[in-house]
Order: structure tokens, then sequence, then C-alpha cells
């Protein structure tokens, strides 16, 4: 018995030596640049770009998008067709982890997200010097956008557009799941896990879901790893809302199951009083948490179209009128 005892202390202290796994920014090779089909980083990293572009003249503006977690680039098709043709550029990127990058799977670090959000800004603002330049992120995207611009050589384009930003940092989160999600990635941080079970519901628009579960491209079975790198980002985007006092138009929606109200409140009450007028924050009451690819996202698609040729005005739909139920109260 005492032996059994020992060597099973032994496998425990195995299990617990392991580490998570990330894929670290690697070190300068060359400067960032734009193939016709990838954002090159300096590290040398591809990241597939997907692009909409006006067929005929200068955009009107830009706007550079970010996927969610386990999504890639392509997430933007629709929105990105619709602004195309009321002459808005839309350029989108597989993050480093998703999609069509090399290590698709593993998780690269919250700096690595960062970097890289301003490398391609950086990238598209010296092809369009005199074009104004947005940024929009769904969930993990909002999370990335909102660690970027705060601190340290801050991102600041003309404007951010954050769809149900990933908020739910470990503040908010029961001490039961921050307990095993810590014992969890150190000792099985290999492991893969699937959504199953969960009973969440992330859109109303089922056939779009459908096809996501078709896609290749789009991670069903996730390192635990991954998420712990997905939780670390909400904690920092969390922690940067009081520094965020950056033009925002900041959209959720009251169904979502994804990223609770909870903590989403949170981050709003948190956020510095916007005085030049320009931030708003808007509640779909039909809204889930991929907002632009709902069955109401023609609606919210308005809403950004609008917000980004006239950000001090009220939104066509009203949803900024709508606030008020997140106890919250930011707009002019």
């Amino acid at each position: 018995m005492f032996r059994t005892c020992i060597a099973a202390l032994g496998v425990l202290l195995h299990l617990a030596a392991c580490s998570p796994v990330t894929m670290m920014y690697g070190p300068q090779v060359q400067l960032p640049e734009i193939q016709s089909d990838a954002f090159v980083m300096a590290d040398g990293t591809r990241l597939p770009m997907h692009k909409w572009v006006p067929d005929d003249g200068e955009p009107e503006a830009i706007v550079i998008a970010l996927h969610g977690f386990n999504d890639y680039g392509r997430f933007f098709d629709d929105l990105g067709a619709y602004l195309r043709s009321r002459g808005i550029a839309s350029f989108a990127y597989d993050q480093r982890g998703f999609g069509g990058t090399v290590d698709a799977g593993y998780w690269a670090g919250v700096d690595a997200y960062v970097t890289d959000a301003k490398s391609v800004f950086y990238l598209l603002k010296k092809r369009y010097p005199e074009t104004p330049v947005f940024m929009l992120g769904e969930s993990m995207g909002g999370a990335v956008l909102m660690t970027a611009a705060v601190g340290v050589n801050p991102l600041v384009p003309d404007g951010f557009v954050l769809a149900a930003p990933a908020v739910w940092g470990r503040s908010t989160m029961p001490f039961y799941q921050r307990a095993a999600l810590w014992l969890a990635v150190h000792t099985v941080p290999w492991l893969h896990l699937t959504g199953r079970g969960l009973d969440i519901t992330p859109s109303d628009n089922v056939e779009m879901l459908r096809k996501l579960g078709r896609d290749p491209l789009v991670i069903k079975e996730t390192r635990v790893d991954a998420i712990w790198g997905i939780v670390n980002l909400m904690d920092r985007a969390q922690a940067a809302a009081p520094d965020f006092g950056a033009r925002a138009l900041i959209l959720y929606g009251e169904r979502d199951e994804v990223i609770a109200m909870g903590p989403t409140k949170k981050m709003l009450k948190s956020l510095p009083i916007s005085r030049s007028g320009d931030r708003r924050i808007a509640l779909y009451e039909n809204g889930y948490h991929m907002l632009i690819r709902d069955l109401m996202a023609e609606t919210i698609w308005q809403d950004i179209e609008s917000w980004i040729a006239m950000p001090d005005k009220p939104l066509p739909s009203g949803a900024d009128t709508n606030v008020r139920k997140l106890g919250v109260s930011l707009n002019p």
C-alpha cells in the first residue's frame, strides 16, 4: 500500500511538471510586409489574408477585422461584402494558431497577438495614408484590440468596433472554474476539449453554424493550454478597460451565452468617461454572441457603417438607447 501511494505521488508530481505550450513570437528576420495573400510578420510568420476591396476608386475607409477564438479570417465574408458595396475596403487575417496558419491549434501568447495587430495596422496605414483606418474585433479579436490600445506604444486607429469583446477573465469566474483550469493546464495541457454538452447557443443563425461545423479550418477540439491562453487574454482585456479611452463602438447581444452580461457590465463600468461624444455602446435585444452573423446581422452592419461615417450620431437601429439595461450610462 505504501509503495502504491509513493508511485501514485510520483505520477502526480510528473504530471504537475507539465506546462502549457506557447508558440511565442520569434526573433526578427525581416520587416513586416503585405504579400498577395498574407501579412508576413517580422519573425517570418505568414498570416493568411482575406480582403474585400471596392473595384473602382479609393475606398472611403479601411476596416481591419480580427476574428474570434477557434475561428479565422473568413468570419468577415458577409460583412466585408456589404461594406465593399458601400465603398469601404476590409481586410481580415488568420491570427496565429488559427485558420491556415502553420501552428493552428496552438496558442501564441497575448503579446504575439497584440504585436501582430499593430503590425497589420501599420502596414495598411502605410498603403492607405490618407484613408481612415478602423479596427474591428469579434470576441477574442475584441480582447486583442482592447489590450493593444493601452500601455506602451498603444494602437491608435481612427476607431475601434468591438463586437462582444471577450472579457470573461478570472476575476469574474467562480473559484472552482479557476482551480480546474489551473489543474488541467499543469497536468494535461495537450488534452483536447470540445464544446459538446455545454448547451450554449452562440447564434440563432443555424445554417451559418452548420457551415462552420463543416469548415475544416474552424477548430472543433481545443487544447487545454489554448483555453488557458484565451483566459490570460481576457484577463488583460478586462484590466485594460479603465485605460481604454479610444473612439469606439461596442456591440453586445442581450442573448449572448458565451461572454455573459456580468463580465461585460464590469468592463463597461470600468471604461473612462468619453468626453468627445464619439463612443457608442449598443445592446441588441435579440442579439447572440456572433452578432455580425446572427439572423439580424444586417441591422448590425448598418450600425457599423453609420458609426464609421458619423461616430457622434445615434445608431440607425436605436440599439444605443438600450444601454440602460446594462446598468451603465456611457452614450452621449
